[in-house]
């Protein structure tokens, strides 16, 4: 089980969409703090459930942050053997980095796409202090810019799409933050290999964002919130549910759903080898 985490599984007071009388709003855990603050939530509920899939399967949260930003998070349940960071430039084993995985995306985004200074130096350039807070680089992978959505300009960021494609980079907004990221670095790749090591033959995913598009064609069966970038343009999939709630309570629906259908996979599984051992003994 493969799922993005901001706005996936958990989410920020400004993105929990309560938008129910204060009286019938879900108890809420708080999963990150930072610099001393609550940070990231998701619903109680969503993290009973969340807490018995990691006990039962091999759930990967799967991120565009950090390996710092993401050791952050505290998710219910035992620790998760791996975790995907920065969009799937890292692979973390037991809580640390898989060098080998490392070396073998750098060497894929050095064959096929315009260096990282290049797509920072045209930012820079393009980028307007009005409206632009912060510029960061991820794990020198990938950069996004932290803006004022309310001054972005309308245009910015098809423009920027535009210049990054024939680059070999991808441009997504989420949120207050505009993406761009190698098109070579993908989650779907550090999911593949996670199948490969754990003998998995069946993948499930979530994801709200384009940058997860690549990890959902790559499920066997995946599901989005209804919010997010995919919900705003009506992106759409043969495997795919659309999940009709919004913000937190999605979170929840979605958790829910990885479980059901962990459970039917399970219970196939039992049942596959109890006929093999019936065979057996006959």
């Amino acid at each position: 089980m493969a799922s993005d985490l901001d706005r996936t599984l958990i989410y920020s007071a400004a993105a929990l969409g309560l938008e129910m009388p204060d009286a019938e709003a879900p108890r809420l855990l708080c999963v990150e703090t930072y610099e001393g603050k609550p940070l990231s939530y998701l619903t109680e509920t969503a993290a009973g459930l969340l807490a018995e899939l990691v006990r039962t399967s091999v759930f990967v949260p799967t991120t565009t942050r950090t390996v710092e930003q993401y050791r952050r998070i505290r998710l219910p349940g035992p620790a998760p053997r791996f975790a995907i960071c920065a969009n799937g430039g890292q692979l973390l084993v037991n809580g640390e980095p898989d060098a080998d995985w490392h070396q073998r995306v750098r060497a894929a985004l050095d064959d096929g796409c315009a260096p990282l200074e290049e797509v920072r130096a045209h930012l820079g350039a393009t980028a307007d202090p009005a409206w632009l807070l912060k510029e960061r680089v991820a794990e020198e992978l990938f950069v996004y810019l932290v803006v004022r959505r309310e001054l972005l300009p309308e245009g910015y960021v098809k423009e920027l799409t535009q210049w990054a494609d024939p680059r070999g980079w991808t441009v997504s907004l989420q949120g207050r933050k505009i993406y761009a990221v190698p098109k070579p670095l993908t989650k779907s790749a550090a999911v593949a290999e996670i199948k490969s090591r754990t003998g998995a033959d069946e993948v499930l995913a979530a994801g709200d964002s384009l940058l997860d598009t690549d990890l959902l064609l790559a499920a066997d069966r995946a599901w989005r919130p209804g919010h997010g970038e995919l919900a705003d343009i009506g992106w759409s999939a043969p495997q795919l549910t659309v999940v009709e709630e919004k913000g937190v309570a999605a979170g929840e629906v979605i958790v829910r759903a990885l479980g059901t259908r962990s459970s039917v996979t399970w219970a196939r599984a039992r049942s596959q080898i109890i006929r093999a051992v019936s065979r057996g003994r006959d």
